[in-house]
């Protein structure tokens, strides 16, 4: 579990990046869990967008995916949300104590 302030650290991180993968129509896929993970394990923090198409709630994906992931939500903008997974092998990002 994050606190509040390394979710404010996180959330300042997020503003710089891009989404890098989105969500259709067909929701939630294994295919893109597994994508997620990868990126994840890269990356430690994804920004991902979910597509106008697609009848899902953000923020209930957000927490529906990050709990797929054993991840941590972030925030949850509009069509986009950020989540949070400390890399096994190369942690990159210092989260403040």
């Amino acid at each position: 579990m994050i606190t509040s302030k390394q979710r404010a650290f996180l959330k300042g991180l997020a503003n710089k990046i891009e989404p890098i993968t989105q969500i259709g129509k067909d929701g939630i896929s294994e295919a893109f869990i597994n994508q997620l993970n990868d990126a994840l394990e890269a990356r430690e923090l994804v920004k991902v967008s979910i597509q106008k198409n697609s009848l899902l709630d953000t923020k209930e994906t957000a927490n529906k995916v990050a709990k797929l992931t054993n991840s941590e939500f972030v925030q949850a903008i509009g069509r986009k949300f950020v989540i949070y997974r400390k890399s096994k092998k190369k942690p990159k990002i210092d989260l403040p104590k």
